[in-house]
């Protein structure tokens, strides 16, 4: 025992303050067990990606960065899609130290400007032979009043239009490398809007971050879903995900954009909050489970099938927002 620790009076101490103690350490115990709960599920498969291209968009930081090490460290050929190159190339040097895999490549796309993502796709079809896994990752979250190269709301046009146009740039190299996946990441924010917004769809009328956030991440969903009807019987998969609530630099804009009393409770579900590695965990089991092969148009959170909402599910909507987005981005005359 220490020096100058006096046994009895640290017991006096104890019985004295019993329910403080006990109070203390049942506080403890429990966000302990609400760490582990909302650590959420742990893929489990060692399938390996040897000999397979994965692009993963926004690559470079959070669950992007996560999901390129667990891929990498599988085999496959990683392509870090991303606007910062400098932020991209330390990135894969970390993910080629810690999976041990070369084959892990820098590609430059600024997902808020279509020209951009128009060069990176074609810099990808005239080079790499095949894309086994497309990941469209990168995101933006409850930004101020913001607008992409060319004019649309900065979420939208980045979390959707950006990647609708990728993903269907991309589409014929993907298909000619069946059998395939697309997955696309999204947010549980998504449940939140009761329908997609077409009378508004770049927020002019009355701009709300979290409203655009939430209308960008159900447009994800209903992509995905059309996406899945086009693709039938090309033996390419289309599924989407919610990765949890996660710590990533997705949160920079909270402190100018969330009210004070919300701003107040953030540091308290940080702590209950998924680490980067936690909250790739789906991302990577859409990508690499051998059972769902054949499983598309699915919304999935912690490795399991989720139903979507029923404005998720709305076929016509879906249809439509493919039909405009074709329109906004140039693939549509």
């Amino acid at each position: 025992m220490p020096v100058g620790v006096d046994f009895e009076e640290m017991l006096n101490f104890c019985r004295k303050h019993r329910v403080l103690i006990g109070s203390v350490v049942g506080i403890g115990v429990t966000l302990v067990s609400l760490r582990r709960y909302f650590a959420g599920g742990v893929c489990r498969s060692k399938a390996r990606l040897d000999g397979k291209t994965v692009i993963i968009t926004g690559a470079n930081t959070g669950i992007g960065k996560e999901t390129a090490i667990d891929l990498a460290s599988r085999g496959a050929k990683v392509i870090l899609a991303c606007r910062d190159v400098m932020r991209a190339e330390r990135a894969a040097t970390d993910i080629i130290r810690i999976s041990n895999n070369p084959n892990v490549a820098v590609k430059i796309v600024d997902l808020a400007s279509l020209e951009s993502v128009r060069k990176f796709a074609d810099d990808i079809n005239k080079r790499e032979p095949k894309i086994d896994i497309l990941i469209n990752n990168a995101g933006i979250m409850m930004c101020p009043y913001w607008k992409t190269r060319e004019g649309f709301e900065m979420q939208f046009g980045v979390n959707h239009l950006g990647h609708f146009l990728l993903t269907n740039l991309l589409l014929d190299k993907i298909k000619s490398s069946a059998p395939a996946r697309i997955i696309n990441v999204s947010s549980l924010a998504h449940e939140r809007a009761n329908k997609f917004n077409f009378d508004d769809i770049n927020s002019e009328r009355d701009y709300n971050c979290m409203t655009a956030y939430r209308q960008s991440k159900l447009a994800n969903v209903l992509f995905t879903r059309e996406l899945s009807h086009r693709l039938q019987g090309t033996h390419v998969t289309a599924n989407s995900l919610h990765p949890g609530f996660v710590q990533t630099e997705l949160s920079r804009y909270f402190p100018q954009t969330m009210p004070v009393y919300v701003r107040a409770l953030f540091p308290v579900t940080l702590l209950l909050s998924k680490t980067p590695k936690e909250g790739a965990q789906t991302s990577i089991y859409c990508a690499v489970e051998e059972s769902l092969g054949d499983v598309t148009g699915k919304y999935f959170s912690d490795c399991q099938i989720k139903e979507e909402t029923k404005a998720a599910q709305d076929d016509e909507a879906a249809r439509k927002l493919w039909e405009l987005s074709e329109e906004m981005v140039g693939l549509r005359k």
